[in-house]
């Protein structure tokens, strides 16, 4: 027993996982009188010269709360997070099974329709998570336990995203977040990433679950993610005969190395696998991870559901009772009564509301802050009109929230309402008008939708012709987008022209060209002739 007390309740007992982000222990939750685990991130061993602690740990407490608000059986569930001394905590449900790595070393070679099974479970998982959204970083046999009942569940979700929200995506030590051996080619070159990314480490999980090892392996993280980036995988039917040709095909287009030749999204994915799933028939045993599909919502093995000794009755349904018709006695035709017309819902009281939302705001309770101005909205349209001043303050504090909140989804059509509005009034030139359609962008970038993010940023650059700050923020996205879109050269030489102007803007040891050559010299580490 370690003793150590974190968050005044949950008493650390042993170490179940250690690695470069942190440890996972076993721990008590004195309070609940449960078992939990709990993760401890140290951020002065992670955060870069530039990102200070309080940043990270302000970050951290944000991600933890997004990722909370993802309920799916197949994600494990967050109880709690904060800071406390030098450690950023996490708190989370403690899950018991193997992990999948352990899973398929017990069992190689791994069936292959045990493979289609666990990727299906996690296309329900990815495809709840990127609904939000969110993007894992980190997918990993690893990050995923197959429980007793076969069912698997998802480790670590917003963890990397703590640590990889910046434009640059890199760490202090040149490498972008996240497991060679699973990393996406435009993860690996430093690039936005986005919903497609955990498609290709998904493509990589599910060659290792066929194969018993990954695509691309070598002695060094630098090898490995070069030949991410330029070499094609061995289709998997050369290494293993048995596995169905669709299945061979659904992996290779997980691995393209260009992002928008892979599928969609997590529901296409599952489509395709979906015709592979086991029908019906037996599990082979615990831990089986055909066993959702074959007896879906079944209790887990060797788990009795009645006291020893019980004997089950049979339900046996009743016999059906004909019974007779009988004629009902008429009854009087009522007079007619004019209706009680309803009560007249009380008028919102706007100014109350947002007294509320200051106060909300101000103790980070974003989500209350949310539901309280969404609720207030459409009522302040109804009494003052969808364009007056209070409503389009009320309007703009909303959709700024939302962003706050990492409800980007929401967001987005709140900011493209207030820009269109702005634009009818004062033109395409207005600051208010760019600054919501900069917004929007993000929204995009953080929604995975590369190509839009790219178009709404090269739409808003010329507007910001007099604030260079921004001007070079909206050059290193647009970059990093066309990274992620598969096109490195074109995205390499935006980044080269853009240390070149910050350099001769900042001098060269000022954070911005710093990070752009940092990302550069890793580019250049994976180039083809490397």
């Amino acid at each position: 027993m370690n003793g150590r007390v974190i968050g005044g309740r949950y008493e650390l007992a042993t170490v179940i996982g250690q690695g470069g982000m942190g440890q996972v222990w076993t721990a008590y939750d004195g309070r609940l009188d449960r078992r939990v685990a709990v993760k401890l991130l140290r951020p002065a061993t992670m955060a870069g010269p530039a990102t200070a602690a309080d940043e990270l740990r302000r970050r951290f407490v944000r991600e933890c709360r997004v990722t909370a608000r993802v309920a799916h059986p197949g994600l494990v569930t967050v109880h709690d997070a904060g800071s406390e001394g030098d450690d950023l905590y996490l708190v989370m449900q403690y899950v018991e099974g193997a992990d999948l790595a352990d899973h398929l070393a017990e069992h190689d070679p791994y069936p292959w329709p045990w493979a289609v099974s666990v990727a299906a479970q996690l296309c329900a998982v990815l495809a709840a998570v990127h609904a939000v959204p969110i993007v894992h970083r980190d997918l990993k046999p690893r990050n995923v336990i197959v429980r007793p009942d076969g069912s698997v569940v998802v480790l670590d979700l917003g963890v990397a995203s703590v640590l990889d929200a910046d434009t640059t995506r890199l760490t202090h030590t040149g490498s972008p977040i996240g497991s060679p051996s699973y990393m996406a080619p435009e993860q690996a070159m430093g690039g936005a990433v986005g919903p497609s990314t955990d498609l290709y480490a998904l493509g990589v999980l599910l060659h290792e679950l066929l194969s018993g090892d990954v695509p691309f392996a070598g002695s060094t993280a630098l090898g490995v993610l070069h030949r991410h980036l330029y070499e094609p995988p061995v289709p998997l039917r050369q290494l293993r005969p048995e596995v169905p040709e669709s299945l061979e095909a659904l992996v290779l287009r997980l691995l393209a190395k260009d992002p928008r030749e892979r599928p969609s999204g997590a529901h296409e994915v599952y489509e395709h696998l979906l015709p592979l799933l086991p029908a019906r028939g037996a599990p082979a045993g615990p831990m089986d991870p055909t066993r959702p599909f074959l007896r879906p919502h079944a209790p887990w093995p060797d788990r009795p559901t009645a006291p020893a000794g019980a004997v089950p009755t049979p339900a046996v349904p009743s016999p059906a009772v004909p019974v007779p018709a009988v004629q009902a006695p008429a009854m009087p035709t009522p007079s007619p009564v004019a209706p009680t017309p309803p009560p007249a819902p009380p008028r919102p009281d706007v100014a109350a509301a947002v007294d509320e939302v200051k106060r909300l705001l101000g103790e980070g309770s974003l989500t209350q802050a949310v539901d309280v101005l969404g609720g207030i909205l459409p009522a302040a349209s109804a009494e003052h009109g969808e364009r007056s001043p209070v409503v389009r303050i009320l309007r703009k504090q909303y959709a700024s929230t939302l962003m706050d909140d990492g409800q980007y989804r929401r967001a987005l059509p709140e900011l493209r309402r207030l820009a269109a509005d702005r634009e009818a009034e004062a033109g395409p030139a207005d600051p208010q008008a760019v600054q919501f359609r900069y917004d929007a962008g993000l929204c995009l970038e953080q929604l995975g939708e590369t190509a839009a993010a790219l178009a709404e940023f090269r739409a808003v650059l010329p507007y910001y012709e007099g604030d260079a700050a921004r001007v070079f923020d909206i050059r290193q996205r647009i970059a990093l987008l066309l990274v992620a879109a598969g096109e490195h050269t074109a995205g390499q030489d935006q980044l080269q022209r853009l240390l070149f102007d910050a350099e001769r803007a900042y001098g060269p040891y000022h954070p911005l060209p710093v990070d752009v050559r940092r990302v550069l010299e890793h580019q250049r580490r994976l180039g083809p002739g490397s």
